[in-house]
């Protein structure tokens, strides 16, 4: 038995790739292999993998919609190659979601979920799996500007209550994130402001993607950043776009720790391969699990199967406590705490950086009511019944 098989057994073991894309002379080569998989000299590093997740540059579309060059149009029969080698999620905050039009992003989000890989997006961040019993919350962002114009500026108040709503119900955040300069070697003064930010705000391990080559990962205020992981699955040809990254992260006693490994792609494919088994440890960046969030006496935590993801409308659960049942409310782009306590009492929180704090507002309690009794509207007219 190999020592990989021997982490895997002991600890959960996560794994995050860079750049994947299934488009131009990847699928040519795919093709011209007669439909072999990217991945068929990477299943042995994957296997064991609780997550293994990647970003994946490109939109789900036809060339003919392209906006513009480059345009990466993938074909969604191309993500079936993706689950194959045992990928959980696909981020898609990057600048080439919209690549063939503002359709683009929901065609691809669905053809993940019909491929059954999670699909990660900023909207839908912090988007939570449960790995071991260990809870990973994952928040996906783009500080690059698409097609269709949008990013994600760093630092911004939307961003800050995704990272400290993800803090309140995880062991650990994971921030997926494009930034920086294309093929430079090292991370702009903008990313280590970026990344100092993110650390403050609650991210206890930091991935990033964009510039196409490897920046040499940093301990950051106690916290592994992996500034880019470089290439996975590409097409480029210059030879530092030929090598990557992958970051693997595993769980020794309560403490993550990352380690990076790397990849090479021949000069004359786009398919990976591990190009040493050695392991570099990012620093001394061990990260405690963070403290639970404990409301009444119950310890909150997102209600997630094992070895699943979910994000949107997420359902709490309670231990050791008078909290019964939870999930999350959301209005005018704020999340609350519906709680449901003891004799079918309910009453709705609201997060206030430290703690919890009651909110008197008869449309979200009644909203909240209802969520666990199945009762029509009362009518009340607030403008959170509005919504």
């Amino acid at each position: 038995m190999t020592p990989l098989v021997l982490i895997a057994l002991l600890a959960p073991r996560w794994v995050f790739t860079g750049d994947v894309m299934l488009a131009r002379g990847v699928r040519q080569e795919i093709d011209a292999r007669n439909g072999a998989s990217p991945w068929w000299k990477m299943r042995k590093f994957f296997a064991g993998a609780d997550l293994v997740m990647g970003n994946l540059e490109g939109s789900v579309g036809d060339p003919e919609d392209c906006l513009g060059e480059p345009c990466f149009a993938v074909s969604p029969g191309a993500l079936r190659f993706a689950k194959a080698a045992g990928f959980t999620a696909l981020g898609l905050e990057n600048n080439h979601i919209a690549d063939v039009g503002p359709d683009g992003p929901r065609r691809t989000r669905e053809a993940l979920v019909q491929s059954r890989i999670s699909p990660l997006t900023f909207q839908g961040s912090p988007t939570f799996f449960k790995s071991q019993g260990h809870v990973l919350a994952l928040v996906a962002v783009s500080n690059v500007r698409g097609k269709d114009g949008r990013r994600t500026e760093v630092p911004s108040d939307a961003l800050r209550q995704k990272l400290r709503l993800a803090r309140s119900l995880s062991d650990w955040v994971v921030v997926s994130i494009h930034w920086g300069v294309e093929l430079a070697d090292g991370p702009q003064p903008k990313q280590r402001e970026m990344a100092r930010w993110l650390v403050a705000q609650g991210a206890d391990l930091i991935v990033g993607h964009h510039p196409h080559v490897v920046e040499a990962p940093e301990c950051v205020d106690g916290r592994p950043v992996f500034f880019s992981l470089g290439n996975h699955v590409f097409d480029q040809k210059d030879p530092a776009t030929k090598r990557g990254l992958i970051a693997e992260c595993t769980v020794e006693g309560g403490q993550l720790a990352c380690s990076g490994v790397e990849t090479t792609t021949g000069p004359r494919t786009s398919f990976p391969e591990v190009r040493t088994a050695e392991r570099k440890a990012v620093g001394e960046c061990k990260v405690p699990s963070f403290r639970p969030l404990v409301v009444g006496g119950y310890t909150v935590r997102p209600k997630v199967a094992e070895g699943r993801l979910a994000s949107g409308a997420i359902v709490l659960a309670g231990t050791r406590g008078p909290l019964l049942d939870g999930e999350l409310l959301r209005a005018d782009s704020e999340d609350y705490l519906c709680a449901l306590h003891p004799r079918t009492r309910t009453a709705v929180y609201r997060w206030n950086g430290s703690g919890f704090s009651g909110v008197e507002d008869p449309g979200l309690n009644d909203q909240c009511r209802r969520a666990f009794t199945g009762e029509r509207s009362t009518g009340s007219g607030s403008a959170a019944e509005a919504r």
